[in-house]
């Protein structure tokens, strides 16, 4: 059985009773943004390609208020974590914010450090129903949520969403040293209910697409729960090899490559790997564009096509599958009513997206139930909001 998510006013009146019990007052400002899941387009956006996310109904909520001192002291819990993690630092001086133990800290610290405005003492209680390790943007659901926490805050906004997410993304590479795209923090703040995010990774431009004929489809989300093999070597090896390919080619990024400049590269000594990485981002842009134009005509057939095509390619050229992956996509193929299953997120661990019938979500369940050698979580995901700032009562 898929999980039951829970709503943002579940979410919301958690967080204020937990504020409550740690501070002895009532929050004033409430805010939340979700994780997300990539539908098609995966190791492109550093590349300067497309994307085609779409928002989560899991969120990171952060309540709080302004304490009259010149610390914050913030309270954390998840659905992935049954402690309570507490930390407290100065913020009336922003060169004494620094990254430093717990990790997750180091999220929120970013962001304070690169918010434009003075940041004044606060209490806050974060809770997140975001699965931690995923493949869910958790990470930039907590960067979007802190820094929109703190244009509640403060009173100052940014005028260009773009703007508020390259901060958060600023936040991830320089204090929590994960050397992300964009497409993380772009759908946190941009999604809206009921439509994916084509997002061009060049020049940041948005396109909302509007998924309104999928009453009779869902998007199954399956997480393995195998822990993340694919190291940040790893990650930066594929990246370096794109950019290396890029180089030897005389362009900005292999947005501007093309299947023809295959040839070129082996000319200049490119090894199998690297024209391998190249191939994998070359198609993975058409095949999100072709995506997007399928989702707009209605043509889910080709949608699932496309997305099986994605995987294959994953797996084969980019090398970033596990054995975990694999058996979550093949089990769910053979599932009549299965229009297509990838990996979705980095690879190596986290999760796997499933575009299928309805009424085949019990079936894919079962499938998978009876023959993954771990234990499977299933989450029903729909196209949801980005960050907002709710109303505390």
């Amino acid at each position: 059985m898929a999980e039951i998510i829970p709503t943002i006013s579940q979410v919301k009146s958690e967080a204020l009773e937990i504020f409550r019990k740690e501070f002895g007052k009532d929050a004033d400002v409430c805010v939340f943004a979700p994780g997300r899941v990539n539908l098609i387009g995966e190791h492109t956006d550093y590349n300067e390609g497309f994307v085609l996310p779409m928002a989560l109904p899991m969120v990171t909520m952060i309540v709080g208020k302004p304490n009259r001192k010149s610390t914050c002291t913030i309270v954390s819990t998840s659905k992935s974590i049954t402690t309570i993690s507490k930390i407290e630092f100065e913020v009336s001086d922003r060169s004494k914010v620094v990254p430093g133990e717990p990790k997750w800290a180091n999220y929120v610290k970013g962001c304070i450090a690169f918010f434009p405005a003075d940041v004044p003492g606060f209490d806050a209680v974060i809770v997140s129903t975001v699965p931690m390790g995923s493949g869910l943007s958790s990470s930039a659901a907590l960067e979007v949520a802190t820094y929109t926490f703190i244009e509640a805050l403060t009173g100052v906004e940014c005028k260009d969403l773009r703007d508020k997410a390259l901060i958060c993304q600023k936040a991830e590479h320089q204090f929590a040293n994960v050397p992300c795209g964009i497409m993380d923090q772009f759908i946190s703040v941009m999604g809206q209910q009921g439509h994916a995010l084509l997002l061009d990774c060049r020049d940041l431009s948005v396109t909302q697409i509007p998924m309104d004929g999928i009453d009779n489809y869902a998007f199954l989300i399956t997480n393995s729960n195998a822990p993340h093999k694919l190291s940040s070597s790893a990650f930066r090896e594929r990246r370096d090899a794109c950019f290396e390919a890029a180089k030897k080619l005389g362009k900005k990024s292999l947005r501007e490559v093309t299947l023809d400049d295959l040839e070129s590269l082996k000319k200049e000594g490119a090894t199998e790997t690297m024209l391998k990485r190249v191939s994998h981002v070359i198609n993975e842009n058409s095949r999100t564009l072709a995506a997007t134009a399928a989702f707009k005509a209605g043509d889910y057939v080709k949608v699932g096509e496309l997305m099986n095509e994605s995987h294959n390619s994953l797996r084969d050229n980019y090398e970033v599958s596990s054995n975990e992956l694999d058996t979550l996509v093949n089990t769910a193929r053979k599932v009549a009513g299965v229009l297509g299953s990838r990996l979705t997120g980095a690879g190596f661990g986290g999760c796997t997206i499933t575009f299928l019938k309805k009424d085949s979500v019990d079936l894919v369940i079962k499938a998978i139930n009876e023959s993954y050698p771990g234990t499977a979580s299933f989450y029903i995901a729909t196209p949801s909001k980005g960050a907002r700032k709710l109303d505390c009562k």
